[in-house]
């Protein structure tokens, strides 16, 4: 069975003979009375990695979001929310809802809503904030970041990425040979965006295979957030093996970490030409999630079993701006030419069997697709 349902894109498992050991797994007490071993020089790496000032971990970015706007409704804001964001960082949005924050969700990735919102709303006299993804994997787009950050920087606001798809892949400087950029610090250096009004949250499950998270951003905001987050004072901080694991991920970075990205790039460009050469058309651009278009949900169900049955394990998911069903393949380093081949190979003959669209239909792109040339 080939497996084609991993976001460890990657590929790092970070198995047990390879982190540094540790004599205890949890310190027992909130993680506001004392902090993991090496967790803050596993903070200050990720920060730097994403060119920001300070970072500082948590168990999930649920607790992250969760802290971040219960703070944030304490002051006189008006929360923006791309309508593509993902269901985690809407979480958080909706505590600050339930005690009166406005919130306003605008059309996904769509800079000229959110700046007519912004303009509606600047009378309020309210700090705008904005949440939106940094990479959106359901239609392999980035997010305009640089035309987001001026439309709330014009009002004084505060921009919220929730950069988990893009931390680990990609990074700073991309080119032909590079496509994803190198460092794999997420969009903020592929934008080449800092600034004190910027933050970034992540999870470090998918890219880095590690399950925890960071908030990274400005010396002052990171100061504010550790001297008043609730989940410090009441939760337990990370445990030690999986700040080990982050660790371990980091130096894997330094030393291959652009090397696999390649390989990654490689990898995808290769399933997108066989896909291409059997009519299929998928749409995620050169990210490591493809996603094939359907005229009809049943066409979906039909050949995510058909698939199965010919050992192929693919995702099917509820597309969140169409509310349509989707399939699937997530790729990642560790696959194998032969692998990518056999499941283009395969996709080809169940294709001949269902009603699919076109490989003449297109989603719309723009200038924020991470483009391929096969």
């Amino acid at each position: 069975m080939l497996d084609f349902t991993s976001a460890l894109y990657l590929g790092l498992t970070h198995p047990s003979r390879s982190l540094r050991p540790w004599l205890q797994f949890t310190l027992g007490v909130p993680a506001a009375l004392a902090s993991p071993p090496d967790a803050y020089v596993v903070a200050q790496q990720l920060a730097s990695l994403q060119g920001c000032e300070r970072g500082l971990l948590g168990t999930s970015t649920l607790h992250l979001f969760w802290d971040l706007f219960g703070m944030l409704s304490r002051h006189r804001v008006d929360i923006y929310v791309d309508a593509g964001t993902y269901p985690i960082g809407r979480w958080g949005v909706e505590r600050a809802a339930a005690r009166g924050i406005p919130v306003r969700a605008f059309r996904h990735h769509d800079a000229g809503a959110l700046q007519h919102a912004l303009r509606e709303s600047a009378g309020h006299k309210r700090r705008p904030v904005l949440l939106t993804d940094g990479f959106c994997p359901a239609c392999g787009k980035l997010a305009p970041l640089p035309a987001y950050l001026d439309g709330v920087r014009a009002y004084g606001g505060l921009l919220i990425i929730d950069d988990t798809q893009a931390v680990g892949v990609l990074g700073h400087s991309p080119r032909p040979d590079a496509p994803y950029g190198h460092g794999g610090g997420g969009t903020l250096p592929w934008f080449n965006i800092q600034g004190e009004d910027v933050l970034a949250v992540s999870s470090l499950a998918k890219g880095f295979g590690a399950p925890l998270a960071v908030l990274c951003g400005s010396r002052r905001n990171l100061q504010s957030f550790e001297s008043n987050s609730e989940t410090r004072m009441h939760c337990s901080p990370p445990a030690v093996a999986t700040i080990r694991a982050a660790e371990h991920a980091l130096r894997v970075n330094h030393e291959r970490g652009d090397w696999l990205r390649r390989r990654l790039a490689q990898l995808v460009i290769r399933f997108r030409y066989g896909a291409a050469q059997a009519g299929l058309h998928f749409i995620g651009g050169l990210f490591p999630v493809q996603t094939l278009a359907y005229a009809r949900n049943s066409g979906v169900l039909d050949v995510h079993e058909k698939l199965l049955h010919r050992g192929i394990q693919t995702v099917v998911r509820d597309d969140t701006h169409t509310s349509a069903l989707r399939l699937s393949i997530l790729i990642s380093a560790r696959h194998t030419t032969d692998e990518i081949d056999l499941a283009t190979a395969t996709l080809a003959q169940v294709g001949t069997d269902i009603s699919v669209l076109s490989s003449r239909i297109h989603a719309k792109g723009n200038h924020h697709e991470l483009h391929i040339r096969v």
